[in-house]
């Protein structure tokens, strides 16, 4: 008698893969064209309906850029499910990171074909759309074999990472198939730095080691490229080899700022003396950065004026495009290289050092040239005092555009322990929020701290079901200022003052929040200017659970100090250089901390 052949469902088969992928979360907005993929998850890992698709989308992101506890994707339907979480998936393109959406679509007989427009419901074509935004964007028509399906997935971590997007037809989500040819056991596919990176790494390590030990004035520039994991590892030696450290906002988690070599964090919107420090550096080595445009600066022939750059990138391209200048590129793994160069002896440093530590005495984190009018609460004071009252394993979430991200990157003193994350790239409003409740479930066991601006966290607002309904300990501070304050600042400063869609007065239109956050059931307090000796405060921020606060922002606040640009006579844009940040330093003062600009 001939024995039946073992069938299940492909959708089902599909999700016991993404376990043994290591997948535990799923993230999503119900469909009719996911029905059975959901129902496959459902059972499989931990399910958690947001309000948008865009939610689910950065909160996976979010979830496995944190490092939690397993690993999370996104599950979204077709259409507008699709074009919905578009963001999402440029978000996490831009910033290199991991990203599994897998999306529905019609049946494959209803797909539209012979330049239809469309055929089936709601039916648009996801692969065409995801394609330039992702590692990898495939249309599963009928079932796949596991080694394939897993290699697919597998795309979104190795070399340099990024999203993967799966579309799936529903009449190939529901097909039988025959479980022992399909499911044939095969090896995991390998993630992570592969052996040709590590191997091109150690092979450039010398001629890096070399520079070094001929410079006076090093830095270490780590990016992102550079895991938590290797960073960790690697601080209690680094204090060995003398060389000073500084950090990408990317990387901003990997050095704490108590470490006695770490100089802080250069950028266009960066920090004086870290970006005075760099311009004076004989050589920097930039350690898995891409070193992009707001890395540099827009003037980025100024970039390592004083020396030269070595730049060690996963992505050729990125090694290839131009700029900044650079004396010696290495297409390779970040991680291995830095370990190589912390495993090393150099000449004494000590006199760079010195005098970088004198830089960042003389140029504080606040500066005083910043005005804020009485009743408002200094933002640069306040990330000051937050981090004083954060804990060691606080997670910090400074949203991803505006004051209440550029004035983080600014004044934030991260610690031992902390996860820092943000979403530079795109720079997209309203990211906060869904990049907390994905950190947030990704460490449940831990306090996340989510700072975004009013303009910004109205764009996302829907999310506080959310946290709500999934009592998650996310502390929720709204810098408020009526509106979008660096949208003010442009048409102020380049427009004098010709204002429009950026705040209240000129058309925009923000809640009550006290009513809002209390449609959620979520408790809200309102800070004053001495909110940290507030004992209501201490209460509610020790409290477990969501609570939200209410910083009010001048909305006139000075933002000091920054890069200025100019109109040219063409109507174009010249930058300063990252060194000469406005206000201009006081001449005594520039002396005493640009004694090596040439």
């Amino acid at each position: 008698m001939t024995q039946p052949v073992a069938s299940e469902k492909f959708s089902e088969l599909m999700m016991d893969w993404l376990v043994e992928l290591g997948y535990t979360h799923c993230f999503f907005v119900a469909g009719g064209n996911i029905m059975h993929l959901l129902d496959g998850a459902r059972t499989r890992m931990k399910c958690i309906p947001v309000v948008h698709e865009v939610a689910a989308g950065i909160a996976a992101e979010y979830f496995n850029e944190s490092g939690g506890e397993g690993r999370a994707l996104a599950l979204v339907t077709a259409g507008p499910g699709l074009t919905n979480i578009v963001t999402a998936l440029g978000g996490a393109w831009l910033e290199s990171r991991e990203l599994l959406v897998i999306g529905g679509q019609v049946k494959s007989s209803d797909l539209a074909s012979g330049g239809l427009r469309q055929r089936g419901i709601q039916e648009i074509d996801g692969v065409a759309i995801t394609r330039p935004i992702t590692v990898k964007s495939v249309r599963i028509e009928a079932p796949v074999s596991r080694a394939e399906f897993m290699d697919w997935v597998a795309k979104g971590r190795q070399g340099r990472p990024g999203p993967v997007f799966l579309e799936v037809c529903l009449d190939a989500q529901g097909a039988r198939v025959d479980t022992a040819s399909i499911n044939q056991a095969s090896p995991l596919p390998d993630c992570g730095p592969g052996s040709q990176d590590i191997a091109a790494a150690r092979a450039g390590a010398d001629e890096v080691i070399g520079l070094l030990r001929e410079s006076s004035r090093p830095v270490l520039l780590i990016g992102g490229g550079v895991s938590r994991a290797s960073a960790a590892a690697l601080l209690p030696i680094l204090g060995r080899c003398g060389i000073p450290v500084m950090t990408t906002w990317n990387g901003a988690d990997r050095v704490p700022c108590d470490h006695p070599l770490y100089f802080g964090r250069p950028n266009t919107w960066g920090q004086r003396a870290a970006n005075v420090l760099l311009a004076q550096a004989d050589l920097i080595v930039a350690l898995g950065t891409r070193l992009g445009l707001q890395q540099t600066g827009f003037n980025w022939q100024e970039f390592g004026r004083s020396g030269r750059v070595v730049q060690i990138d996963i992505d050729q391209s990125e090694l290839d495009k131009g700029h900044p200048r650079v004396h010696l590129s290495v297409r390779g793994d970040a991680n291995t290289l830095l370990a190589q160069i912390l495993a090393t002896t150099y000449p004494d440093y000590s006199e760079w050092v010195s005098f970088c530590r004198h830089v960042s005495d003389v140029l504080p984190l606040r500066e005083t040239t910043n005005t804020t009018r009485a009743g408002y609460v200094c933002p640069y004071q306040f990330y000051l005092d937050l981090s004083h009252l954060a804990a060691a394993d606080d997670i910090v979430i400074p949203c991803s555009s505006g004051g209440a991200n550029s004035v983080a990157m600014q004044a934030l003193r991260q610690k031992r322990g902390q996860i820092v994350v943000t979403n530079k790239g795109l720079a997209s409003m309203g990211y906060g929020l869904s990049g907390a409740i994905g950190a947030a479930f990704g460490h449940p066991g831990r306090r996340t701290l989510l700072i975004e601006g009013d303009g910004g966290f109205i764009q996302n607002l829907q999310e506080l079901a959310t946290v709500a309904v999934n009592n998650l300990n996310i502390k929720i501070f709204i810098f408020s200022n009526e509106g979008y304050g660096s949208i003010r600042m442009t048409q102020k400063n380049y427009f004098g003052g010709a204002y429009l869609g950026c705040d209240m007065k000129t058309g925009l239109g923000f809640p009550d929040w006290p009513l809002l956050f209390a449609a959620f059931r979520i408790p809200l307090l309102e800070l004053k200017p001495d909110w940290q000796d507030d004992p209501d405060f201490a209460a509610a921020i020790q409290r477990q659970g969501p609570h939200g606060f209410i910083v009010p922002i001048d909305p006139e606040q000075t933002y000091w100090p920054k890069i200025s640009s100019r109109l040219t006579a063409n109507g174009g844009m010249e930058s300063q250089p990252l060194y000469s940040m406005t206000p201009d330093l006081p001449r005594d003062v520039a002396d005493s901390v640009l004694r090596f600009l040439e």
